[in-house]
């Protein structure tokens, strides 16, 4: 079998496994969105999640947003990781979304990574959840499942972005990213993996092992 083959394979189980699969996080426009992924670094979504709703009210666009004191913003984001760097990440992109942007999320891939705090991974996401754009960003979850599924040895996200892409009809990008996802979470787990209930054992590099 084909390696493009076997990993469309893969999809269509992962598909029939988990249909509504879709982001966790709870957001109502693409600025909240955005500023919800960038949290979500080294947080989970339900960190994430129980933030943002007292943050959210604070503010109805990207101006208001940037003229917040960072002392406030922290102390709102405060239960997730990494709170001081996100908050002056917050503060930052809103700022240049006011400034450059007129207040409006940009829609392109190269101008997403200009924002500060915002990486491949939240730049994908961002088009693919905010955008119906094609997008296949790479978290933990993700690089865990496509290494022990034997789609990718690599180890760093960019590359791993890459043979992933390469592998993937890029209409199928998007969905990739959730269905990974919801694998890692619910099967294909870090410390201990269900192989035994997973789906895809038969097309598993790891479990042929």
């Amino acid at each position: 079998m084909q390696e493009k083959e076997r990993v469309q394979k893969i999809i269509k189980l992962l598909k029939q496994e988990y249909p509504n699969a879709d982001t966790r996080l709870h957001f109502s426009n693409r600025l909240e969105l955005l500023i919800a992924v960038v949290l979500s670094a080294q947080s989970t979504d339900e960190q994430v999640n129980k933030v943002t709703p007292e943050l959210f009210s604070r503010f109805n666009s990207a101006q208001e947003l940037a003229a917040m004191d960072i002392e406030e913003l922290e102390e709102l984001i405060r239960g997730v990781g990494l709170y001081k760097n996100k908050a002056r990440h917050i503060k930052g992109l809103a700022e240049k979304i006011a400034v450059d942007y007129d207040g409006k999320v940009p829609d392109t891939f190269d101008e997403l990574l200009k924002l500060p705090g915002v990486g491949r991974k939240s730049a994908n996401v961002m088009l693919s959840v905010g955008f119906d754009q094609p997008g296949l960003g790479v978290d933990t979850h993700i690089k865990r499942v496509a290494r022990r599924l034997g789609i990718t040895s690599e180890k760093n996200s960019n590359q791993i972005e890459k043979d992933l892409k390469q592998v993937i009809p890029v209409s199928l990008w998007s969905d990739s990213h959730h269905l990974l996802i919801a694998h890692g979470r619910a099967v294909c787990q870090a410390r201990k993996p269900q192989c035994s209930n997973c789906i895809l054992v038969d097309l598993c590099y790891q479990c042929e092992a």
